[in-house]
């Protein structure tokens, strides 16, 4: 293995995950958080047209793999006269992936909140929807940080598949200079050191928020 290769290599990788990998995690589980409320208010919901859309969502997304979802909107949309531009592709697709896994999150968060809060939102004169967004979810807010957490450390790996469309993250920045110095082994081990210190710093941060959230929860 050429060591050499691998710390002018790094300055790259890094500026891959700066300007690509993370920029897209972001803005994926930005939108994806958005969908995601949207679809668990859905499922609780007493429509039964909503509920029944939004359990059609959740199923399809969970049930085919992440990969066929980014395929089908970057190379199926154009069979029938829709053409989507690599990142707006990747960040569709992600966001369509995290959407259907936190709505569940949400959801159960959601559900996990005393029925008596509900009641006391009544009491005082608030519609459903003024104690839902007032009462219930701060409070499903700080149960769901974990989980959620753990699909946003999850989606920053899951970006590398972005590569695959020609999105320029660090993977594809690590596949770039593999093929032209043919250290294949070093640099796909180089991007996954890089995407495990990334994945070690936001779970630090999950921990330390985890434990401020904690201080507001009676025992």
């Amino acid at each position: 293995m050429d060591f050499n290769l691998f710390w002018s290599s790094l300055g790259p990788l890094l500026l891959g995950a700066v300007q690509g990998t993370i920029p897209l995690a972001l803005a994926s589980f930005a939108l994806g958080l958005l969908i995601a409320l949207l679809v668990a208010v859905m499922r609780i919901s007493n429509n039964r047209l909503a509920n029944g859309v939004a359990r059609v969502y959740v199923s399809v997304i969970r049930g085919t793999p992440l990969l066929v979802q980014l395929y089908v909107i970057f190379f199926g949309l154009p069979a029938i006269g829709v053409m989507i531009n690599p990142w707006p592709s990747a960040i569709i697709a992600f966001s369509l992936n995290v959407g259907g896994y936190a709505a569940e999150v949400i959801r159960a968060a959601i559900l996990s909140v005393p029925r008596g809060q509900w009641e006391a939102g009544h009491m005082i004169g608030m519609s459903r929807n003024q104690t839902l967004l007032r009462i219930i979810l701060p409070q499903a807010a700080r149960v769901s940080v974990p989980p959620l957490s753990n699909t946003f450390i999850s989606l920053v790996k899951d970006t590398s598949l972005a590569s695959l469309i020609l999105v320029t993250e660090m993977f594809r920045v690590a596949q770039q200079i593999a093929a032209f110095s043919e250290e294949f082994m070093l640099l796909y081990l180089e991007a996954g050191l890089i995407y495990w210190a990334i994945c070690l710093v936001l779970s630090t941060a999950q921990t330390r928020v985890e434990k401020r959230l904690d201080r507001y929860v009676a025992h």
